[in-house]
Parts: structure tokens; C-alpha cells; sequence
């Protein structure tokens, strides 16, 4: 869909994304099991099913990335493809470190292999599954990149409480420390995608905007839910 005049994308990808992340912010008091874990007052239990609702949170999401880096391909979006390929990749990195963090959470393969997800938790990468079916490439990219600013913050206070409080190893912080690390290749990434899209009139800022909305209130979702458990 081709943007119309006065919804035509900001001129360069940065101010684009940093308007969009600035917008999409959450708001105050959106993450309330973060502070509980930060205070070292969250029950374990919350912990474990983070780390099980993770385990599968991670490979939908990673199915979602192959498939619109597939979809982008396709659509001659190659910036696109790229961008989604790495997110892919990073996902298959997330996931080979859930081991450690589930073992120090005390959760066997048994136990994870019985565990039942909650819809509240799954919402979000029930989402993204859609918009790897519907989006527009270019679209997601942005959608997806300002709620990730959001997500890096919260797993770096993760990491931090879970080792200062709880007796994490490095190791086991490790999956959040991915994530809350920099990531300057996926930067340089993201920003080629966005150009791409503002060059070939593939992006729709509004349209991003709504979708990234939708991903930040399931997010509240997930850690909501979680919360109830701490």
C-alpha cells in the first residue's frame, strides 16, 4: 500500500524509528514483575514460567521471522529479508541459552515438557505470527523494532536481579543478556529496512504505529500474567 500524502514516512530511517520508538514507550508502570524481580521479591515460580512460556514464545517467533524473510524476498525487499533472517538467527541463539535458565529455575525436561501455556503470555507471538501472514515487510520491521527497544531494557534489569538477587550464574542470565546486549549488526540491519522501505513506498508509519501498539499492550499482557504468579 502505498502511503498517501500526508501519511508519506519520515526522510530518513533513523528519525522514522526514533519517532516510532519514542511514541511506542510504554507507559509507566506496564511491566509490574520487573520491579518485583529487581526488589528480589518475586516468588520463583513467576521465574520458571517465564523461562517455560520462553521456551515456547521463541521458536513461533522464529518460524515467524523465516517466513516473512521469505515473504520479503519474494516482494524484492531484500533489505527486509536480511533484517528478518538476522532476527531468525538471533531467536535460534535465545533458544540454545533457555537450558541454563530453566535449570537454575529448577524446571526438569519433564516439567517442561508438561508444562501448559497461558493465553496471556502467547498472545503476543500469536500476534506476530499474524502479522507474518498480513503485514506488509516494512511495515513489521518498524512495528517489531520499537517494541524490541522496550524488551532489551527490561531483560538487562532481569539479568541484573536475577544474579544480585537469586544467585543466578552468568550463565543462566545468559538469555536475557543476549538481548539486552548491543547489537550494532541488527541496528545497521533494521536501519537498511527501513530505508528500503521509505525508498520503495512500502512503509506506512500509521499503519506500523497501530501494529506496534498491538504488540506493546500484548506484551503488558505477557509480563501481567506472569505477574499474577510473583
Amino acid at each position: 500500500m502505498t502511503p498517501t500524502p500526508r501519511e508519506r514516512p519520515h526522510s530518513t530511517a533513523r528519525e522514522l524509528l526514533d519517532s516510532a520508538t519514542a511514541e511506542l514507550a510504554p507507559k509507566p508502570h506496564a511491566n509490574p514483575l520487573v520491579p518485583l524481580v529487581a526488589d528480589g521479591a518475586a516468588d520463583r515460580r513467576a521465574l520458571a514460567a517465564l523461562a517455560l512460556e520462553q521456551c515456547r514464545v521463541i521458536p513461533a517467533d522464529r518460524r515467524s521471522f523465516l517466513h516473512l524473510a521469505a515473504r520479503s524476498a519474494d516482494a524484492g525487499l531484500p533489505a527486509c529479508a536480511a533484517f528478518f533472517a538476522a532476527l531468525a538467527e538471533g531467536e535460534e541463539v535465545a533458544l540454545d541459552r533457555l537450558g541454563p535458565l530453566l535449570t537454575a529455575c529448577g524446571v526438569d525436561a519433564e516439567q517442561a515438557a508438561a508444562y501448559v501455556p497461558t493465553a496471556g503470555c502467547q498472545a503476543y507471538p500469536a500476534y506476530v505470527a499474524w502479522l507474518a501472514l498480513n503485514a506488509e515487510p516494512a511495515d513489521a520491521v518498524l512495528a517489531l523494532t520499537a517494541n524490541f527497544a522496550a524488551w532489551g531494557g527490561y531483560c538487562g534489569a532481569l539479568a541484573r536481579a536475577l544474579r544480585g538477587h537469586y544467585g543466578f550464574s552468568d550463565e543462566a542470565c545468559g538469555f536475557f543478556e543476549f538481548f539486552a546486549g548491543p547489537a550494532p549488526d541488527l541496528d545497521r540491519a533494521t536501519l537498511a529496512a527501513l530505508q528500503e522501505g521509505i525508498d520503495m513506498e512500502r512503509l506506512t508509519p500509521t499503519t506500523a504505529l497501530r501494529q506496534g501498539r498491538l504488540l506493546q499492550d500484548y506484551e503488558e499482557m505477557f509480563w501481567g500474567t506472569l505477574a499474577g504468579l510473583a
